[in-house]
This record gives structure tokens, sequence and C-alpha cells, in this order.
């Protein structure tokens, strides 16, 4: 107890001492445990190449040993056997061709573009605080929440809402509601157009994505008559499925493409926030108001084997989890009118907990896909202790950095970042353009994981052969996952979203 105290009382060297004793031994620990790691996923990764290495090597001794008087005796062999040599080439073609003809078409991403709306629909925080305020529909309760939710939102001073919502009154309309949608929608794809040099007679699968704003005729049907797109074009418009839709709206044009041949395919995604603005008091409809902004992607999609060469990235996988049939958690994200009539989106308090849960789910899936087989290996040990043995045993979680070089988290709010984060073991860096996407532009819905993409290409970070993974949750409840992977070194596009504003990410974020 003495000795103790005067490691405290002295001059600290003692207990600098006897810190630094306990602190290098776990550090070591830890070093170790990282080096034996890699070395388990060096060796199962080439187990097969170490056991064909002795056999290739006793291969090519009893090579070098053959002498020509052999190899005339196996021409004479074979010659009396030609019927069959015949008959397994024949089935050999006949199995190749079958293959090949079965087989499904690769699905490439010529590009996309995001869109940037104009500096004068940046809302500060100021600006967003005096307009509640000065429309008179929040109480000091709603307003003071209001800006607790800013405060820690990981939002920053740049973002944007619609024209309409910077009036006072805010001039809600159905009329707004379309230009807003005409922006951000004919935005985008004057971009997309204009970078990969596409005409509109060669497009013949277009799918449009918005949860909220359905008009007739269809957000399809204006991209349609805008662009002149032909008569038989497959127009799909997907309405009331979250922030996940946009990778829904992927899948859909993926099977479009699997099934018509050699055609490009657009996807838009978007979100409306005019008509959708909540001007009531309740408290978990009032987080949608603090969150979501206004932003919009278009991506182009082709089945064309000659598009390989300028493409971006080919698509890997899709995979999608819906829990709808949990009334938990079909009711965690839900468009309603509050007491008063007032109508918004409301969310509940285990929407994360529901998204942990859709998530492992989607993992469960995914994981066989794309994680390499040490981890499959691990995983797979660690459920048959825990069924046989041990209960209490922790699953283990697979470690998907060795299976992904990057990662778009749709940044649907600090909390959603922060929880993958932990969950799934990763490093700042491989959530930094989520969290800087969600800086600089807030909460865009389902295209913010392009906006995400479009983050990492402006900081000169994808690489050949780099895979990315863009996960998205949304009402239903939702978690899907797209996995894409890179055909070149990928360079910005030209017009980037954070073309202006790349040198200035990362920020210091403080909550």
């Amino acid at each position: 107890m003495d000795g103790a105290g005067d490691s405290r009382h002295g001059d600290g060297s003692v207990g600098v001492q006897i810190r630094q004793t306990r602190i290098l031994p776990d550090f070591l620990q830890s070093v170790n445990l990282k080096y034996v790691k890699l070395g388990y996923h060096y060796l199962i990764s080439n187990l097969l190449a170490l056991c064909l290495l002795p056999l290739a090597v006793v291969i090519s001794v009893e090579a070098s040993q053959t002498d020509p008087e052999d190899l005339r005796q196996l021409w004479i062999h074979l010659q009396y056997n030609l019927v069959s040599i015949i008959a397994c080439s024949a089935v050999l073609v006949f199995g190749l061709t079958v293959y090949v003809m079965t087989r499904p078409r690769p699905i490439y991403l010529v590009d996309f573009s995001c869109y940037l709306p104009p500096d004068r629909l940046k809302v500060p925080v100021s600006r967003f605080m005096n307009h509640s305020t000065l429309t008179g529909d929040f109480d000091e309760s709603s307003l003071e929440f209001q800006r607790k939710i800013l405060e820690r939102s990981g939002l920053g001073e740049d973002t944007y809402l619609p024209e309409a919502m910077h009036h006072v009154p805010p001039t809600i309309s159905m009329a707004a509601a379309r230009e807003e949608a005409e922006q951000v929608m004919f935005g985008a794809l004057d971009k997309l157009f204009t970078n990969t040099n596409v005409k509109a007679k060669d497009i013949g699968v277009l799918v449009v994505n918005c949860s909220l704003f359905n008009p007739t005729p269809s957000l399809s049907a204006m991209i349609v008559n805008k662009y002149k797109l032909r008569g038989n074009i497959r127009s799909y418009n997907l309405g009331g499925m979250g922030c996940s839709a946009g990778v829904i709206a992927v899948d859909l044009a993926k099977d479009m493409l699997l099934v018509h041949r050699n055609t490009y395919a657009v996807v838009v995604s978007t979100e409306n926030i005019t008509q959708n603005w909540y001007f009531g008091n309740k408290k978990a409809m009032l987080i949608p108001n603090c969150l979501f902004r206004v932003g919009g992607s278009a991506v182009l999609l082709s089945n064309k084997s000659r598009d390989k060469r300028r493409s971006k990235y080919r698509l890997s996988h899709v995979v999608r989890t819906h829990r709808g049939a949990d009334d938990k958690a079909f009711r965690c994200v839900y468009q309603e009118q509050d007491d008063t009539g007032r109508t918004g989106v409301s969310l509940s308090k285990e929407l994360m907990a529901i998204a942990g849960e859709t998530l492992k789910t989607n993992i469960t899936t995914l994981g066989p896909l794309v994680l390499p087989i040490s981890e499959q290996i691990l995983f797979f040990l660690t459920l048959v202790v825990k069924k046989l043995f041990n209960g209490k045993v922790k699953p283990y979680i697979p470690d998907f950095k060795l299976a992904f070089e990057h990662f778009c988290i749709h940044a649907g709010g600090r909390a959603v970042i922060d929880e993958l984060e932990k969950n799934l073991q990763l490093s700042p860096v491989h959530v930094e353009a989520s969290r800087m996407t969600l800086h600089r532009f807030g909460n865009t819905s389902s295209s913010s994981i392009w906006y995400e993409l479009a983050y990492i290409e402006a900081k000169g970070r994808m690489r050949r052969g780099n895979r990315v993974w863009q996960i998205a949750f949304g009402s239903g409840f939702k978690c899907n996952s797209a996995v894409w992977e890179a055909l070149r070194n990928v360079k910005p596009s030209k017009d980037s979203p954070w073309e202006d504003c790349i040198d200035k990410y990362p920020v210091t974020l403080s909550y």
C-alpha cells in the first residue's frame, strides 16, 4: 500500500513505469494476435495452391524423364481410341456451349451522377431554426427539440432544402413539388447523358424510385417526356419503399438487363421534401425535418460486352432482406397523421434495434458470397461450438474488411453510421465517406450511397479490383446490399458533387 502511495505522490516516474509494464504486454499480445490471424488467412486462402505445388513438382519430374519412345507409344495408343476421344471432345464442346449460352451476362455500371443544388438553396442551421420559428407551427418544446437534433445530427452548414421551403410561410403545392422533382431528376440526368454520350433512343429500361411523391403522370413518365425516350421503353416507378429503394431499383434494372440483351438501363433515385414537411409538434415525426435534404442520383447500367472497357464497375451481388412480416419492423418507419391531422413520417424508438437485426439477417446471406473461406470457417466453427458445447459463446463477427475495400453506408443519420461502425468493427476511414456525405448533403434518402461513392472517387481511393459494399436501410423494414467491383482505377466524373469542396474534407466533427 505504501509503495503504491509513493508511486502516486512522487515525481510520477514509478507510476509511469508500472503503467508501461502493463501496457507493453497487452500491446505485444494484440500485435501477435494480429499477425497470427493474418498468417491464418494467408494459409487458408492459398491452401489449394500449397496442396497442388507438390503435385506440380512430381509431374514436372516425371515429364523431364520421358523419352521420345514413350511419346510415340502414347500417340499409337490414342490412335486406337479415336472414337472415345471424339466423343469426349464433343461432350466437352457441348458443355462449354451450354455454359456460355446460359451464364448470366455481366452488368456494368458505365457511370453515375449526383445532383448538386444551387447555392441559393443552402440552409444553415441558423436559417433552418429562424424559418421554423417564423412559420408559427411549432411550439417552444418542438423548436428546442429540433435545435438539439441538429446539433447532434452530424449535418453541416451547406445542406440544401427545396425552393418552397425557403419562403415564409413555405409555398407547399403540387406545382412546387413537381418543380423540385424536375430540378433534381433532370439535373442528375443531364450530367449523366453529357458524361456518357448515350443517346435517348438507346435506353431500353428506366427505373425511378421516390417514396413519398408519386404524382400522375408518374415521375418515370416525366423523364420519358423530357428526353423523348423511345415508345417501347420498359419504365418502372417505385414508391413507398424508403431509403433502401435505390438498391431495389438497381436489382430490378439488373433483372431486366438479364432478359433484354444489348441495351442500357437508367436508374434514378430521389426523394421529395416539398409536400412531405411535417408542421406538427409530435417529436417522433419532427426528426425527418431535421435530417432529410435535397438530393438525387442517376446511374447508367449496361449489359453490352463492348461497354466493359469504358465502365467503372461490375455488379457482383445484390442481397435484399425484408422484415415486413414482423409488426414492429413494419411500423418502425410509418407515415401517418398526428392528433391534429397533420401528416408526417414517424420514427420508432426501436428503429436502431430493428435495423441491427435486419442487418444481421442480410449479412448472413451476403457473407458466404463475399467472405474469404478463412472467415467462413471461423464463423462455422464458432457456431458449432456455441450449439454443441457452450451457448454463452459470443457469435464470431466476420471481418468484412477482408471482403471489401470500401463501404458506402446509407447516411441516414449519425446513429446509423455509429452503429454499423461498431458492429462491423470498421475503422474511421471506412465510414469517412458516409460521415462526410451526411455532413455536406444531409440524408438524401436512397441517393446517399451514390454521393458516398462519388466521395471515394473524388479522393482518388478507388483502384482496379477494389470491392465496394453499398448498404441501405428503408421502411418496411428493409436492409439491402449491393456489391460492386472496380474495373479500373476510377477517377471522378466531370461535375462531381464534390468537385468544388473535396479538398476541405474530411472535416473534424464535434457532437
